[in-house]
């Protein structure tokens, strides 16, 4: 029976595993951005190995209780009808009980679920920023926070245990009353010896439902789990668009006619944006913090859509095309890289699984990474992650460069794609990009003007309008916006 459970227990949660992770690939970009990653986490970790202790100590419960339940119902049945009716009635007030502070009991083990989500956001938020945290001495309040947060975590689990563990003597108390209604109802109507024999089959049988009060604790707690577990499933994913037309290869023309956006309904962002940009054109976004730019790039890939609106590309609204397809029509290299556990090769070859050796390394030396990967312990060969200590952030950054390079897109997105590498580097990977954008239409953002002064033209953002566009000498000429950000980042004064 054991060999049973555990086989089908944790074949319920390898499927509920996977169905929650393939619902959270399909959620839109808003569910990633709105909930903590470690809270997700905790989810499709920690909340499913609370279902199979659940799962696992009430089902054994729940098997043999069942059989020994209808088993001993015949028995006294076939001694004596009218005290086994009372028993059967009287057995269920144990469940009510049970049910009943198990409802109430339920709001703190969703809490104490909640709080584990947190603890573990911050958690994983610490680690991951570990040289922020002691850089600026922050390992103390640091401490307190997570104190904060484990003694929380401890107070609530000991309220959810405390009060589901009184489930078991009070249903324990009530089937005392049971046997203690059969031995005075049969102490009337003694037949020989049927007294004694009933009394042990009314114990046996009131038996199972003391033992399942007795994992009540799990069984609650489980459900808390799971409830958060089925949240994350129930979650409506992006719309099915498998019966849309595919994008297969743009020629390169994008315009964005009357958009409005914001993430926030109460804060406008976007308002009333248009644009026309031609095939190959090189288009420079620039503009203060928040003003968006970032936002703008995020609708070209469909991460979100327009409130109202539209994005057109190759003559037709990219809202006609299935979001993949679209996506494979853009390269991006954005400020904050990324690399999957996996070799360099696996690396670069993200947006190519199928490129050959000689490809790929052609692509590593386009983006000036292939000497440092040569002198990696194994070459392309060697494992890498996003969190490895043994790439410096630039040499991160070239990967990813590299990883566009590779699959070279119609349309490409770098979003301050050279951040992180030092000047001498930059010049040569500016080189490369003047390679790579030949003939494909490429959308730049950047902080440093002095790297869009060759772009076809420049918009300057504020507020989510266009205030200024034109190329660099005529924005210069005029005087304005541009004009005041590019002297000012070169205003030694």
């Amino acid at each position: 029976m054991n060999l049973f459970l555990n086989k089908v227990t944790f074949a319920a949660l390898k499927d509920l595993r996977d169905r929650a992770f393939d619902n959270l690939s399909r959620l839109p970009l808003k569910y990633i951005d709105s909930h903590p990653k470690g809270d997700i986490i905790s989810r499709l970790i920690t909340d499913v190995e609370q279902i199979s202790d659940g799962l696992i100590a009430g089902f054994a419960q729940l098997f043999t209780g069942v059989v020994t339940i209808l088993g001993t119902l015949v028995f006294m049945m076939s001694i004596n009808v009218k005290t086994a009716l009372i028993v059967v009635v009287l057995t269920p007030v144990s469940l009510f009980v049970a049910r009943y502070i198990s409802k109430n009991t339920f709001k703190f083990f969703k809490e104490q679920t909640s709080v584990r989500g947190d603890l573990t956001s911050f958690v994983e938020e610490m680690t991951g920023n570990q040289k922020t945290v002691k850089a600026f001495a922050h390992e103390d309040e640091a401490e307190e926070e997570f104190e904060k947060l484990n003694r929380s975590l401890q107070d609530v689990s000991v309220r959810a245990v405390f009060f589901s563990s009184l489930t078991n003597p009070c249903t324990r108390f009530v089937n005392g009353l049971v046997y203690a209604a059969v031995g005075i109802v049969g102490a009337f109507s003694v037949i020989s010896g049927q007294l004694n024999c009933f009394l042990t089959y009314a114990k046996q049988y009131t038996k199972p439902f003391n033992e399942i009060s007795g994992v009540i604790t799990e069984l609650t707690g489980a459900v808390a789990c799971a409830k958060r577990v089925f949240d994350l499933i129930d979650e409506t994913p992006e719309p099915d668009e498998s019966g849309k037309d595919r994008l297969d290869a743009a020629d390169g023309t994008l315009s964005a006619e009357n958009v409005f956006f914001s993430y926030d309904p109460k804060v406008p962002l976007i308002e009333d944006f248009s644009l026309d940009v031609k095939s190959g054109q090189r288009i420079a976004i620039v503009g203060p913090t928040g003003c968006g730019k970032t936002t703008f790039i995020n609708l070209l890939m469909r991460f979100y859509e327009p409130d109202s609106g539209r994005i057109v590309i190759s003559g037709t609204p990219a809202a006609d095309f299935s979001r993949d397809s679209v996506r494979r029509n853009f390269g991006m290299v954005l400020q904050e890289t990324w690399l999957k556990t996996g070799t360099v090769r696996d690396n670069i070859s993200y947006g190519r699984p199928h490129a050959d050796m000689s490809e790929i390394e052609a692509a590593a030396k386009a983006a000036h990474c292939d000497g440092f990967i040569r002198r990696l312990e194994k070459g392309y060969d060697t494992v890498i992650s996003d969190e490895s200590s043994t790439l410096s952030a630039g040499q991160k950054q070239l990967l990813c460069i590299a990883r566009v390079m590779l699959s070279l897109p119609p349309m490409l997105i770098l979003d301050e794609a050279t951040s992180s590498i030092d000047t001498r580097t930059e010049i040569l990977i500016q080189q490369a990009f003047g390679e790579m954008m030949k003939g494909r239409t490429s959308f730049i953002i950047a902080h440093r003007l002095s790297t869009v002064r060759n772009a076809d033209c420049i918009l300057v953002m504020d507020s989510g309008h266009i205030v200024e566009q034109g190329t660099h000498d005529e924005l210069m000429a005029e005087n304005g916006a541009y004009a005041r950000l590019y002297n000012s980042q070169f205003d030694c004064g």
